[in-house]
């Protein structure tokens, strides 16, 4: 990097935090930090799902997947995540949407205090925390790992400026800035994966090569499942995936209760999940083909990116890639420190103190924002560690940690809306999200040999048949639970059927037995 790409780089991070205190002004309440207050457009909402979902990790072990098989990183990662978001916005966007608009919550979580009880909630949330410190530390990682190529920086510094930029705009400015700034992401992301589909190319002898080039790769870069990446690793990943990118994962369920509908909230997902089949493409790409341009140095390629870039593109435009990088990573990670902190102030917080109860408006702001940072600061720290034995690498801790431990998370909170599993209660999910973390260590530390698909799938599999067996066994339907999922799934996009008072939540501030209106 050059003194060109440097300004670039510290340009993109004025404008991020330009962003984040421009935003500041919209945002007066809990709500607005949390759900925007129910006003995001849908384009907007769909473009932030979208660059919420995926981070620096693609450019570094996913690269390294492409640089090593081929286009079965595309078949066996984005196109299932693709087609995953299709089916959640049949079943779950607008459901999640009436968790604002007719429950009055800010949290994804807060509803499941009435849907099954208190213990559940609190097991799901604390849980859930603790997986998304991991998964976010591996994020800051990967984009300090990229940075260290380009600057020499070291992965301690890295992290550490990349971390503080994230915090200062999103907790400044709440989901109005993760999404506000995940739209510049987005433009400046297209404008750097052309600008690198167009300079390999050129590289390849023009455009021709997209169907010519095929024959100097190996043969297996064209096999859509290879290596360990099979055709059941794909079902098992397009199964996990439906149900994270669904809303699982607590993020991306807070930008279909962003938008200002149940319908606006489906379309939201529909353009996540176009985008999810058609633009990973293009970035891939270059990659699928680095090997006839570069040599990767690590054993697992995931350095094959940086030095493709290094070695193709001049100044300026590299620094525009780079922040291309940085784009994708302060993305999900702004948006997973939003989604806890919601989490943790809407949800655990008043569970365990009388205080936070009777926090006015202005206190849960601030307590909004306090526990924006501490997540952040916390995730930086298990970042520092990504590479000890404990997470044995980025790539692990991102397949691994989270495709395996989001089933038993997410399973009791996406289908517990659904009115098919109505006579799932309290025992179904306790039990089901218990025994998915037990297979999870099982499978992945208590078993030696195990195939990764299995490591994978059984976690999600387990919860998921416990959850819907049990619920037959010992069915536990109330009328207040009916009343809860009638809300949800009505049609249409008013109050719903029993009124604002068939689901007693308080805002934080508002007296015992009523709701502020979002």
């Amino acid at each position: 990097m050059n003194g060109l790409d440097w300004a670039v780089l510290i340009g993109y991070f004025g404008v991020m935090v330009g962003i984040g205190v421009w935003s500041h002004k919209r945002v007066d309440d809990v709500s607005d930090f949390f759900t925007a207050g129910g006003r995001m457009p849908w384009w907007l909402s769909g473009i932030s799902h979208h660059m919420s979902g995926y981070s620096a990790v693609m450019f570094t072990g996913y690269a390294g997947i492409a640089y090593q098989y081929g286009i079965t990183s595309y078949v066996t990662w984005s196109f299932p995540i693709a087609i995953g978001i299709a089916i959640g916005a049949r079943l779950f966007a607008g459901r999640l949407n009436r968790l604002r608009s007719r429950l009055h919550v800010a949290s994804p979580l807060e509803y499941l205090k009435s849907r099954y009880n208190l213990p559940t909630q609190q097991a799901l949330a604390w849980s859930g925390v603790l997986l998304k410190i991991v998964d976010v530390g591996a994020k800051w990682a990967a984009i300090a790992t990229l940075l260290s190529v380009f600057t020499g920086v070291s992965l301690n510094q890295g992290i550490l400026i990349t971390g503080a930029v994230t915090a200062v705009y999103c907790t400044v400015g709440g989901l109005w800035a993760d999404a506000l700034t995940e739209l510049g992401q987005f433009v400046i992301q297209l404008l750097a994966g052309i600008a690198m589909l167009v300079t390999v190319l050129a590289e390849l002898g023009g455009v021709s090569a997209l169907w010519t080039v095929w024959d100097d790769l190996p043969d297996t870069h064209t096999q859509p499942t290879v290596g360990p990446y099979t055709l059941t690793f794909l079902l098992a990943y397009l199964f996990i995936k439906t149900f994270e990118y669904s809303g699982g994962m607590w993020n991306q369920a807070q930008r279909y209760m962003a938008t200002g509908s149940a319908h606006e909230a489906r379309r939201s997902a529909l353009l996540s999940a176009a985008l999810w089949f058609v633009w990973p493409v293009v970035l891939f790409f270059p990659m699928w083909v680095a090997p006839l341009l570069v040599k990767a140095q690590k054993p697992d390629a995931s350095d094959s990116y940086a030095l493709l870039t290094e070695h193709l593109l001049p100044h300026g435009l590299l620094g525009l890639v780079i922040v291309g990088f940085f784009s994708h990573t302060m993305a999900m990670c702004s948006s997973d420190a939003n989604a806890i902190a919601a989490v943790f102030t809407r949800d655990i917080a008043p569970a365990v103190s009388a205080k936070a109860r009777a926090w006015s408006h202005r206190a849960g702001l601030v307590a909004a924002r306090l526990s924006t940072l501490a997540f952040l600061g916390l995730s930086m720290a298990i970042a520092t560690q990504v590479d000890s034995p404990a997470f044995a690498g980025i790539i692990s801790v991102v397949i691994k940690w989270v495709a395996g431990l989001v089933g038993p998370i997410s399973i009791p909170f996406l289908l517990g809306m659904l009115p098919v599993f109505r006579r799932s209660g309290p025992v179904a999910a306790l039990t089901s999200w218990a025994a998915g973390l037990f297979a999870f260590w099982l499978t992945n530390y208590g078993i030696t040999g195990v195939s990764l698909q299995i490591q994978i799938v059984s976690p999600v599999a387990v919860s998921l048949v416990l959850f819907a067996l049990i619920g037959l066994v010992k069915p536990e339907d109330t009328p207040e639970r009916d009343a809860v999922l009638a809300r949800i799934n009505s049609d249409g996009d008013g109050d719903g059927p029993g009124g604002a008072a068939a689901l007693p939540l308080p805002e934080q501030g508002a007296p015992q037995g009523q709701e502020k209106p979002v």
